[in-house]
């Protein structure tokens, strides 16, 4: 990974992560403004901003699934990020446009606009969101080891903060008076207009530069997936292999219950990271969804309903303005600590770089609801990205340690057995055991060679059993009674679909219940002072996460 030549590779791999939150981070800040202009109340508005995050529950543990088995020769991730970026541009075409094509329809109106928009905003919300989790996937393919990981994962924040950066500030420019604009008819067909570029372009370049290690890499199917071949011909089993949206329906139709039971009874290890993740993303969304709007109608005291022109809406419009600035220097500052992410790891740890973020974003959101001051305000939402980097960043390394070394912190039934059965050897053994299993010796009365791990006569210590050259352990290759009941083998797809359905839940509870609670409260602050909640419960949450072996005997 050193080198100037590796770390371009990496900005390039990541442009499509980029693109895409260039897109949703525009979505976010300019889809609301339209929904209220076109008479959509503000309690359905927010309803509306849930449905992709709602949808992404429901399909991305199959996506992620279907693409850890997928046998394309696009590699198995790729032929996902195509089709969900077919959706995410369909999504840019809609939102601008949903006038116009209900003007084509004689009995079109203002009902069937708003109908097209919220098409296109759960199609971008969805499609945009849930193209994360194959990207991921992508990025622990192809840098499997620790250090390299920490830096792939590193960018991929550095990245989506970039994007974040240039989505939130492209709709605070005013875009109606330049040609372009003129042109195409108005600032909202220009932005989305450029969205369309910006993100076709990133497309290209990501797939362009990616080169998935080839189909035999996949996972071997385990016995359901043998299930759902039978009296399949074998031309059309390859053929729902090969092609992603068969390999999802065929996903859904033969693993659906196998996939949703490794989705819930998740390792301890990831059930408490997940656990973590989902409070601490609830407190950074229940910010970022409406910080625009808590300006608006909060500091700047606007009316988003009064009549265009009127004071109240002139307010309202420049705290939109002033929010979108405030959301590009959160971003301006994560992309700052992505950076530095690798380093303040290597020196303070995991566990502190995640405490001190959470600490630090849940003080900024506490001085945001007393504040008045648009200044101090727009200071404290600069100093959330750290939070924001984190949260992009540590839980995904990991989850890639947690899988590289999946006998420790994932074990498997034997294993867990021969720890309870008491059965140790010395770590001065370890040497002495391969050449002893050269000869047949105790390694084989032990079991040595499986794939099973060896511990310490006290007890305390285990010693994983070598990996292979991709990283992944040797005892994925051991008999499946080996594997506990129930379970499928797990791929590292589906667990970043389990961090990803996380971030999507954070979304849906902000976007389902929030506008009921501003209008009972009838103050915008609830916003800020969701956040302060969310925080103060991830902070505890935080310190349950495993971030090393240490923390497994605690």
């Amino acid at each position: 990974m050193s080198g100037w030549r590796s770390q371009w590779r990496l900005v390039l791999l990541n442009s499509l992560t980029c693109g895409l939150e260039i897109c949703v981070a525009a979505g976010i800040t300019y889809v609301p403004p339209l929904l209220l202009e076109a008479g959509v109340e503000e309690q359905y508005m927010t309803m509306v901003l849930g449905i992709g995050p709602v949808l992404g529950l429901i399909f991305i543990p199959l996506i992620g699934s279907a693409s850890d088995h997928c046998n394309s020769s696009y590699g198995r991730r790729r032929p996902f990020i195509w089709l969900l970026s077919l959706g995410v541009l369909l999504a840019l075409l809609i939102i601008p446009h949903a006038d116009l094509l209900a003007a084509y329809f004689a009995w079109g109106g203002c009902a069937l606009q708003v109908a097209f928009l919220i098409l296109g905003v759960g199609l971008l919300d969805f499609c945009g969101q849930v193209c994360f989790t194959p990207l991921e996937a992508l990025l622990s393919d192809l840098y499997r080891d620790e250090e390299d990981c920490n830096q792939a994962f590193a960018m991929f924040s550095f990245m989506v903060s970039l994007g974040g950066c240039v989505g939130y500030l492209l709709p605070a420019l005013d875009w109606s008076r330049g040609l372009l604009s003129v042109y195409l008819g108005g600032q909202a067909e220009c932005l989305f207009f450029m969205l369309i570029l910006i993100f076709v372009t990133s497309v290209l370049i990501t797939m362009k530069v990616s080169e998935e290690p080839q189909c035999a890499a996949a996972l071997e199917p385990g016995p359901l997936l043998e299930a759902g071949r039978c009296g399949v011909p074998r031309s059309c089993w390859y053929l729902l292999k090969s092609v992603p949206l068969l390999c999802l329906l065929r996903t859904c139709w033969s693993m659906t219950p196998a996939i949703y039971r490794s989705y819930c009874h998740v390792p301890r290890v990831m059930r408490q990271l997940c656990m973590a993740q989902l409070c601490s993303w609830m407190a950074v969304m229940s910010f970022m969804l409406f910080y625009t709007d808590f300006m608006g109608e909060g500091l700047y005291e606007g009316m988003p309903s009064a009549a265009p022109g009127t004071a109240s809406r002139q307010r309202y419009e420049d705290g939109i303005r002033m929010g979108s600035l405030g959301l590009f220097l959160q971003c301006a500052t994560s992309t700052v600590f992505s950076l530095l992410m690798s380093r303040l790891v290597r020196h303070f740890g995991s566990r502190r770089v995640y405490l001190s973020s959470m600490v630090s974003f849940t003080i900024s959101a506490l001085v945001i609801c007393m504040s008045k001051s648009v200044v101090l305000v727009s200071l404290m939402s600069a100093l959330t990205g750290f939070a924001y980097a984190t949260l992009q960043t540590l839980p995904y390394t990991l989850t890639c340690h947690y899988h590289k070394e999946m006998e420790v912190y994932m074990p498997n039934k034997k294993t867990k057995n021969m720890l309870k059965n008491g059965i140790a050897i010395k770590r001065d053994s370890i040497m002495h055991l391969t050449a002893m299993d050269e000869e047949g010796g105790l390694t084989h009365k032990l079991g040595g060679t499986n794939g099973h791990a060896i511990f310490s006569q006290e007890g305390s210590d285990y010693y994983p059993p070598p990996h292979g050259q991709n990283g992944s352990s040797l005892s994925a290759t051991a008999p499946e009674q080996d594997e506990p009941e129930g379970y499928e083998k797990r791929g590292v797809g589906l667990d970043f679909a389990i961090l990803d359905s996380t971030f999507l839940l954070s979304q849906v509870f902000p976007t389902l219940f929030m506008g009921m609670i501003v209008q009972f409260t009838k103050s915008v602050t609830a916003y800020m002072a969701s956040s302060v909640i969310f925080g103060i419960i991830a902070i505890y949450l935080a310190n349950q996460i495993i971030f090393d072996q240490k923390d497994l005997n605690s």
